[in-house]
């Protein structure tokens, strides 16, 4: 299977996410009550190692088996599987996480349907899906017009890139569709609706709705 070669899932994409997208996800979780997560699309394992400190058992994810090898060293403790969305994750065990996070991912996929049933079958009845991907709203897409910033924006010379670029409502009918109720909205990076991502925390059906405030998506 093929790497993402842009994804952020190299050293260099796990400090960039770090700085503004790993603090909601640390606290999503803290506030959720997880205790077993897994991260899917995990490349290098940061932010699996990130929350295996602070107590949380942790699962990675990465179809990309160059990635996959460097991730294990640093993490001896951690354990990872070589899988992708497209893959039967039921290896793992199914039904057995209270969260599942996927940063920065869906943005890559051909097939996006195919990550939210992912998450759902590794996901309790009641679990959580942390998912989050670049923000795109009606302000910062007139914004990059006014600006003439949509090339850079949309450059067709990043090898790999961005294929899919999501709204909130968008994101919401892919979740919604897929049998998850949307909790919270969260936008990170930047200013308000000028946001660099943003985070959708969807529930899986079985147990009472938990609903936590977030930002207003605009």
């Amino acid at each position: 299977m093929d790497c993402r070669a842009d994804c952020d899932c190299g050293p260099a994409g796990a400090q960039h996410t770090e700085g503004y997208l790993w603090k909601h996800v640390i606290s999503l979780c803290e506030a959720l009550r997880a205790r077993r997560i897994v991260d899917i699309g995990c490349g290098s394992g940061a932010l699996c190692r990130e929350l295996a400190s602070r107590g949380y058992e942790v699962v990675g994810c990465e179809p990309c088996a160059e990635i996959l090898h460097s991730a294990q060293p640093g993490a001896p403790g951690l354990v990872f599987h070589r899988l992708g969305v497209d893959d039967d994750p039921s290896v793992i065990g199914n039904e057995n996480f209270d969260v599942a996070i996927a940063t920065e991912v869906i943005e890559h996929l051909v097939r996006p349907f195919n990550l939210p049933r992912f998450a759902k079958q590794l996901l309790r009845p009641g679990g959580h899906l942390i998912i989050s991907t670049p923000y795109h709203g009606y302000l910062k897409n007139l914004c990059l017009a006014l600006t003439n910033s949509w090339d850079a924006h949309l450059s067709p010379f990043w090898e790999g890139g961005h294929i899919k670029f999501w709204s909130y409502k968008t994101l919401s009918q892919l979740l919604n569709e897929s049998g998850f109720r949307i909790v919270r909205f969260i936008g990170a990076g930047r200013l308000p609706f000028l946001w660099k991502s943003m985070i959708v925390v969807a529930q899986k059906p079985g147990a009472s709705e938990q609903l936590i405030n977030g930002d207003s998506p605009g």
